[in-house]
């Protein structure tokens, strides 16, 4: 896509999953990348074949962190919130420090990172912002209470955006992607604490528990997610704004 190139983005969790997916397909689209992660050494590796690619590497559960990346990524054109964690436990036994770690990563830091974008957005009247939510920002599963409950507030974050940003610039959209399971290794590293919550075999997890909603029996793939994500950022996608995407292989058709 011709607009897109030379456009500048930032992406959040790109070091693996989803992140690391809009990242190569962005960079394919001959848009500036700058990838972001917890880890230094992490993104270092992933990106080695990409030197164009400008590695951050920044700690989203600290508040200064978020604030210090916005300023030195600089201005972007296009802002992809990606970055995500699960806990898995029931509601009376759900650590708080957990519950405050994925609300601040999920949705503070999601908040501060558009926060900084919006002025050079509106100043160049053109922007996109893309949240990576997830089908549980919908509707809602056990023993998931803070992912929950922050996917569910990066969509009302989103409405919002979209239109306080629609009523000042007509190149600006504002949406969040909402898949089902994936392939990641987000979705891998929370087997082992499905099977425990539901009392079942680790190897039953992804069709009893991760896939039974869905009318597709399917995992999506990580650079699926992607493609999505790049139309969002294209002219002809202007009138999208304000959304939630769902990506769910019929889950929500029940």
């Amino acid at each position: 896509m011709k607009t897109l190139e030379k456009k500048r983005a930032l992406v959040t969790g790109a070091a693996s999953g989803i992140g690391l997916a809009i990242v190569r397909e962005f960079h394919a689209q001959g848009m500036q990348v700058i990838a972001s992660d917890v880890s230094a050494s992490k993104l270092a590796e992933v990106f080695a074949d990409m030197p164009t690619v400008r590695c951050l590497a920044a700690d989203l559960s600290q508040k200064a962190a978020v604030s210090a990346l916005a300023v030195e990524a600089g201005p972007i054109d296009v802002l992809v919130n990606n970055a995500g964690l699960q806990h898995v436990s029931p509601i009376e036994t759900f650590d708080p420090a957990k519950w405050d770690l994925l609300l601040q990563v999920m949705l503070t830091a999601p908040f501060q990172l558009i926060q900084a974008a919006l002025p050079g957005m509106y100043e160049r009247n053109w922007g996109r912002i893309i949240n990576v939510a997830s089908v549980h920002g919908l509707i809602a599963s056990p023993f998931k209470s803070a992912y929950v409950s922050a996917k569910h507030g990066v969509l009302g974050l989103t409405k919002t955006v979209a239109l306080e940003a629609g009523a000042r610039c007509s190149n600006l959209t504002v949406n969040a992607i909402c898949p089902s399971y994936v392939r990641t290794p987000l979705v891998e590293k929370q087997i082992a604490d499905q099977a425990k919550a539901h009392g079942i075999a680790e190897s039953e997890v992804v069709e009893k528990v991760m896939l039974t909603q869905n009318a597709i029996k399917k995992l999506i793939e990580p650079h699926e997610v992607a493609q999505l994500a790049t139309f969002l950022c294209s002219e002809g996608a202007w009138s999208i704004t304000g959304t939630a995407q769902t990506m769910d292989a019929g889950w929500l058709a029940h």
